[in-house]
């Protein structure tokens, strides 16, 4: 009896590992082809953009790049829900979440600082996470409870403490006033950091995970430019604000990602709040 319970209690786990393992190849495969995607356009582009909105840009390689993820989603997890930046999607208890290209207006004018951005959700919560920069070739990853990595090495956040050496992107966003976003960029900037914008949200989220920030605030974000960024700076040792609890996948919200070191002084400064550890 004791043997059968046992098993009982453990197959269903095992699936569960099962089928997140086989997403978890599957992420970081799509990452890597559909950056391939992604520099044939930067490569081949032609001058000339489309604007969907105030400071928000459209090319091509955009449409192209979530077309080749949507259908490969679909054909290996037809299942799953999928939603996009370009095209939007049903939001199902399983879902694919994704940014076929961040960072475009870096993409439209030639500057190789942007990514495709691919989060896997499970009943609200993100499991897996893959930010691809095809123009540097790194490909950030991560798994819930697994830790993150940057091709395949492991990351981890920066140990600043001291805000005099702090380094902090915040991210501009068309959803808040100009008003208030200079408000939280004085705070930022009182608090005595350096401030920068590097406009691709989920490299920045990335770069916070590896150390390369100290942290990331936007006052607000779309869940594809930023879901699997949060999970890596978690996963990297870092803390975040608690954005699908109050935003969730319909509505996004503020985003705050930081080194322990530096993350109180960020959430007084922006008024993000931060998760409970």
């Amino acid at each position: 009896m004791s043997i059968d319970m046992t098993v009982h209690a453990t197959a269903p786990q095992t699936r569960v590992d099962t089928e997140l393992d086989r997403r978890s190849a599957f992420c970081r495969e799509i990452a890597r082809s559909a950056g391939a995607v992604a520099m044939d356009g930067f490569k081949n582009r032609v001058p000339g953009f489309g604007m969907k909105g105030p400071q928000d840009f459209l090319t091509e390689t955009d449409a192209a790049v979530e077309r080749h993820l949507k259908a490969r989603i679909a054909e290996a997890f037809p299942e799953d829900g999928f939603l996009g930046e370009e095209t939007g999607g049903a939001i199902k208890p399983e879902i694919w979440v994704v940014d076929p290209i961040d960072g475009t207006a870096n993409f439209a004018r030639d500057i190789p600082h942007f990514c495709i951005a691919i989060a896997f959700v499970s009943n609200g919560q993100t499991e897996i996470g893959a930010i691809y920069n095809p123009a540097l070739d790194e490909l950030y990853f991560a798994r819930r409870g697994e830790g993150a990595t940057r091709n395949g090495k492991p990351i981890s956040v920066a140990k600043t403490g001291d805000f005099d050496a702090a380094c902090v992107e915040f991210g501009w966003s068309n959803r808040k006033s100009n008003a208030r976003y200079i408000e939280v960029l004085s705070n930022i900037l009182d608090q005595g950091a350096n401030v920068r914008r590097g406009a691709s949200g989920a490299l920045g989220l990335a770069y916070v995970a590896d150390g390369r920030s100290d942290a990331y605030a936007e006052l607000h974000m779309h869940p594809w430019d930023c879901l699997a960024g949060l999970l890596m700076v978690k996963e990297a040792g870092g803390v975040v604000g608690p954005y699908l609890a109050v935003g969730g996948l319909a509505d996004g919200g503020a985003v705050l990602a930081a080194a322990p070191g530096v993350a109180a002084g960020m959430s007084t400064a922006t008024g993000i709040p931060l998760e409970a550890r």
